[in-house]
């Protein structure tokens, strides 16, 4: 086996784009993530391409379209992923194993979503996809609708924590000034995300909009290499740990608000690196609702079951806190082009690591943590990343 490496990447702007598909915005990260990572079109051994699509556009077959923008790719081999919200980390790990089992030398991988083109009512439908149909496939208000019920779950069980779920939203709206790829750069400040409003208001539940990740179009890529490619290239960070883990597609199989896929996929990859979760410099996780980070923070370890709240009022993810959390503004303010997300928060981190985060960068960053969810915490990935060179 032969331990990939990150050699270069590419991010474009998320947020309603003037391209018109899923072609032009992979174009826009293809070359310039190649060029960053110094090596050539033809060096690239395969080309995995994360697309969730599922409606938001009648052209599939999304691993194509990347030679159809970029004709120096074509006739590289290619495939396209789709693993829900977790679609860009299943490319980079299909990538990864690429590598890994010695296929190939040097991988580029590619993650794309055009959403704001479809209108509002379809792309609720669309994304109740990615919930067990047959059960959850009519909950009104779409996917909010889902984790909004997940959300009063958790409040039954553990009391109401809106305030701190309000917390989560500022704090990653703060995070996401700092970032010039972000699709929504404006500070809400608590008393704003804490209080429905005509400008804020109830979506599901609970649930208010600064509590929903955006609809987003983007494009982020990440080039792999094995070792022997790393070793002539400017940057090398590995991967000290990559797990993933899955559970039940229905919510009505298992507990909604244990995640039980994250708490196995951050306990693997901890194993795997040899480090407890204080040792990372940095987490990039999958904020699609507030609800989310704050469950997510019980699943990496930062505190026991239904305490997650604890950790945002008490500072620790803040972007000076002990373990910052999303400084790149996550999900919430970032955005969430649905197969592109997986690869950006691999891109943030490595940025990180790099030294290469502009305002986003936090001092001496050595080790960073990815976790991307597929589902309602169903398909589950977990990577350790630490900077080689």
């Amino acid at each position: 086996m032969t331990d990939p490496l990150i050699v270069g990447w590419a991010h474009g702007k998320f947020g309603k784009s003037e391209a018109p598909d899923t072609m032009a915005l992979m174009r826009e990260v293809a070359l310039p993530a190649l060029d960053h990572a110094g090596v050539g079109a033809g060096d690239v051994d395969g080309i995995f391409t994360g697309v969730y699509n599922n409606g938001f556009t009648r052209q599939d077959f999304q691993g194509a379209l990347v030679a159809m923008g970029t004709p120096e790719l074509a006739g590289i081999p290619f495939m396209r992923t789709e693993n829900a919200c977790a679609t860009g980390s299943a490319a980079v790990y299909a990538a990864a194993d690429f590598i890994a089992s010695g296929r190939g030398k040097v991988a580029l991988v590619i993650g794309a979503e055009k959403m704001t083109a479809t209108p509002g009512d379809q792309i609720g439908d669309i994304l109740l996809s990615a919930s067990y149909v047959e059960e959850e496939g009519d909950t009104p208000g779409g996917f909010a609708g889902v984790f909004g019920r997940i959300t009063e779950t958790y409040f039954q069980r553990y009391g109401d924590r809106s305030e701190e779920l309000a917390m989560i939203a500022a704090k990653n709206h703060e995070n996401g000034m700092r970032n010039p790829y972000a699709h929504m750069r404006k500070p809400f400040d608590l008393a704003f995300c804490n209080t429905p409003s005509d400008k804020n208001p109830l979506v599901a539940g609970p649930l208010r909009r600064t509590d929903c990740s955006l609809v987003s179009d983007g494009a982020a890529a990440i080039v792999l290499a094995a070792p022997e490619v790393a070793e002539g290239l400017q940057r090398a960070i590995s991967f000290r740990a990559r797990a993933q883990a899955g559970d039940y597609l229905a919510l009505s199989r298992r507990d909604p608000i244990a995640f039980d896929g994250p708490h196995r996929a951050w306990r693997q990859a901890l194993e795997q690196s040899g480090l407890g979760i204080m040792d990372l410099d940095l987490v990039e996780t999958h904020d699609c609702f507030t609800t989310a980070e704050m469950i997510e923070y019980e699943a990496m370890g930062l505190a026991p079951r239904g305490q997650g709240w604890r950790v945002i009022r008490d500072g620790v993810t803040r972007f000076g806190g002990a373990l910052p959390v999303n400084p790149s503004g996550g999900l919430k303010s970032r955005g969430h082009p649905i197969g592109a997300t997986g690869v950006s928060q691999h891109v943030m981190v490595a940025m990180q690591l790099m030294g290469e985060a502009g305002e986003m960068q936090l001092a001496g960053a050595e080790l960073g943590g990815v976790f991307n969810m597929g589902g309602a915490a169903v398909a589950s990935y977990c990577s350790i990343l630490e900077r080689r060179k």
